[in-house]
């Protein structure tokens, strides 16, 4: 008879449980995931504000500026990190790979919210339904989806970058 605190051997044939401990979502992670929908929703009832509002334009430019790019990034967020920037030979800031990181995070999420608000709107034209509610509400529902998206797993080391060897190319490199 097994104690009831026992855990049941794996066998070759069991599969490994999908779900690791690093892989739980804390309500931290939670409320981060959710800060690109929120200002979406929240640029949407800022439209109901008078027209000239300062508050209206900043909900929406905010949005625009980083919202959509931000739920991307957030896809690709463990993808990303998988492969650290690498600092120059002479250090000056010992933060350098920490700061690097999140400047390109941010940029990347700066630059796919422009993307994406010039695909929706270019193909809002094209089907001759162009507005910027529905701009802002199609870009709203893409990141409400974004955000539910599971996150992409960085792929497991191959020979070539096992820890411990140098990668062929450096990242952010032109090599």
């Amino acid at each position: 008879m097994t104690p009831p605190n026992a855990v049941p051997p794996q066998d070759a044939t069991t599969p490994q449980d999908a779900m690791t401990p690093q892989d739980a979502m804390t309500p931290q992670d939670l409320v981060i995931r959710m800060l690109p929908p929120f200002a979406g929703w929240l640029a949407l009832a800022a439209l109901a504000l008078p027209g000239g509002s300062p508050l209206r334009g900043a909900a929406v430019a905010a949005f625009l500026a980083v919202g959509p790019g931000a739920a991307l990034v957030g896809i690709c967020g463990p993808a990303l990190r998988a492969r650290r920037a690498e600092a120059p030979v002479e250090r000056r800031d010992p933060n350098f790979e920490r700061h690097s990181d999140l400047l390109e995070r941010l940029m990347l999420a700066v630059l796919l919210s422009v993307s994406a608000a010039m695909l929706v709107a270019t193909v809002l034209i094209a089907a001759h339904a162009f507005s910027g509610d529905r701009v802002l509400l199609t870009l709203t529902l893409l990141t409400t989806l974004a955000a539910f998206c599971p996150r992409l797993r960085a792929s497991p080391p191959t020979p070539s970058t096992a820890p411990g060897t140098a990668p062929r190319t450096r990242k952010g490199s032109t090599l």
